[in-house]
């Protein structure tokens, strides 16, 4: 069962969406973004560049503190950079089948050309064995120190493991 915490959307003025490939994550931060009347940025626009190629870590240091310095914010993706600075995280935890599936019907429609969240000349073709990939690992590599923050912002993270507990979620905020 997802915890739910009494705030004001109006006091969570920075929100991270964070969770694995495929997860929904940009979906669920364009619609907080949207209900919110807050700017939506992705991740991927930072991590990626043309043909799927990786940035400087400097670069993408660089790219992050710029966006979270900006006063309000939704953004989807996988940064501890960008979870310090939230006033709430909210961790999509889905089993690792969820994720491939979503994936894959992502890929299906993305197969030959860019998704909006990502820069240009990224189509999914390319990244397909990455991706199958950070999938896999995710639990194991990036679960848990998403978790080991948890424990720092206790209540400003919500930890969301099923369809149930995200429908319930969205449903109490009127999402």
């Amino acid at each position: 069962m997802v915890f739910l915490f009494w705030y004001s959307w109006y006091e969570m003025s920075k929100i991270l969406v964070t969770g694995n490939a495929g997860s929904g994550k940009s979906t669920l931060a364009r619609k907080i973004a949207i209900s919110n009347g807050l700017p939506f940025f992705s991740m991927d626009k930072i991590v990626w560049q043309e043909r799927w190629q990786k940035p400087s870590a400097d670069d993408i240091l660089r790219k992050t503190n710029e966006l979270i310095k900006k006063d309000s914010w939704v953004i989807d993706g996988v940064s501890f950079e960008v979870m310090a600075a939230a006033d709430l995280v909210i961790f999509l935890d889905f089993p690792r089948r969820v994720s491939f599936w979503r994936t894959t019907k992502r890929n299906y429609k993305y197969l030959f050309r860019s998704r909006p969240e990502l820069p240009p000349h990224c189509p999914e073709i390319l990244i397909i064995p990455k991706l199958v990939k950070i999938i896999w690992n995710f639990p194991g590599k990036v679960k848990p120190k998403l978790l080991e923050r948890k424990m720092l912002q206790n209540e400003s993270f919500i930890h969301i493991t099923s369809n149930e507990e995200l429908k319930e979620y969205l449903s109490s905020h009127h999402i």
